[in-house]
């Protein structure tokens, strides 16, 4: 059998208001190129939307799992289109202009979006939160971080040609396939180009949660890039955290001069470390499920045996915290136990504690992710 030359894949979720609507639209699509299409409908409905597109004559899959990603990846599993377009099965997106996309893979891209941001919101169809603050800001994070140039980085509306989908590792389940698809095409260099389209308001209900899907969006970035965004920052604040308080500590008269001053210079350095490990651990996670990928340092302290190294740094500050604090013990006891005022080696004690103790955690937490490296490593 000859493979279609497009395939359009939408995930369904209670559609069937709309289902009809949007097959009926883009098999006027395939009628006036005087095309051979497909469509997939990856459906996880409990309605009649399935019933419903197989009477028009659409392919229905069902995916294992529910969520978003998960009925794109079970459909786009099937599709066999040079071009492959997508879009969701709730209207809101006017499949008449899928030529709109077509027209930017002719002229070279690898893959089109279209552009909410740019083109025509209609009344209702996105919430002024969404438009003016939500969409812009993720994109804007997106094009910082990954250095693209996109308009609207969460439509839904987009087409990409064959080779450029087998060169982009997508696998995410949930609502961050969206961002997961413009990531990866950016780590392949895929050519990425825009056009505006009219975007309209849902039938039903709207499924998306504004804060919880915006998170999970911003979590998966920080996934890719954790270093810039966590580890650099709790680098900074460790170092300027450290050095003012042995400043302090030298300049004397901490309690009656500089206390306050002191104990948030330790705040920064506990703080700052605990943003660094966490920042490392999230690379290293990153690295081993196949999203970021390990630089020099992290390849370095992804060896397994490396670690030794890390919980004995995390060994030596927990020791020198309980020496202060034995110290301070010890001058009370000399004093019969009487008031004592020994804040700043007390701030001391803590800080160099809770610091070990983070690096400790942070090490056996690295060694759990790579159990497996290390029984392979030997």
């Amino acid at each position: 059998m000859n493979a279609p030359a497009l395939s359009v894949v939408l995930p369904a979720l209670n559609e069937e208001a709309t289902i009809g609507k949007c097959i009926g639209k883009i098999r006027t699509v395939f009628a006036d190129l005087g095309i051979d299409g497909e469509i997939i409908i990856a459906d996880s409905s409990d309605d009649r939307t399935a019933a419903i597109a197989r009477d028009l004559g659409a392919t229905v899959v069902r995916p294992e799992k529910r969520g978003y990603g998960n009925a794109y990846l079970a459909g786009l599993a099937c599709a066999r289109g040079r071009y492959i377009v997508i879009g969701d099965a709730d209207d809101t997106y006017d499949f008449l202009e899928i030529p709109k996309l077509l027209a930017l893979l002719d002229a070279g891209a690898d893959m089109a979006l279209g552009s909410r941001l740019r083109g025509e919101i209609r009344p209702g169809a996105m919430p002024a939160l969404h438009q003016y603050v939500g969409n812009p800001f993720l994109t804007w994070l997106l094009n910082r971080v990954f250095s693209i140039r996109i308009s609207d980085a969460h439509t839904g509306f987009r087409a990409f040609r064959r080779e450029a989908l087998e060169r982009m590792n997508v696998k995410t389940g949930g609502m961050e396939f969206a961002s997961e698809m413009i990531i990866e095409a950016a780590k392949a260099n895929l050519r990425i180009d825009e056009v505006p389209i009219t975007y309209s308001a849902r039938v039903a209900p709207s499924k998306l949660q504004s804060f919880s899907d915006g998170w999970r969006h911003v979590r998966f970035m920080l996934l890719y890039r954790p270093i810039p965004f966590i580890t650099v920052p709790g680098l900074l604040f460790t170092v300027f955290g450290f050095f003012l308080m042995v400043i302090f500590a030298f300049r004397g008269d901490v309690e009656t001069s500089f206390i306050h001053s002191f104990i948030l210079a330790a705040l920064f350095f506990v703080g700052g470390l605990q943003a660094l490990v966490a920042g490392i651990n999230i690379a290293v996670y990153s690295a081993v499920q196949g999203y970021g990928e390990a630089g020099p340092f992290l390849s370095r302290l992804m060896n397994y045996h490396n670690l030794e190294r890390e919980l004995l740094a995390g060994i030596l500050l927990m020791a020198g915290g309980g020496l202060v604090g034995l110290g301070i013990l010890r001058d009370w006891a000399a004093a019969g136990f009487g008031p004592l005022f020994q804040i700043a080696n007390a701030v001391w004690a803590l800080a160099l504690f809770l610091a070990g103790m983070q690096v400790v955690f942070s090490g056996i937490f690295t060694s759990m992710v790579l159990l497996k490296r290390g029984e392979e490593q030997g």
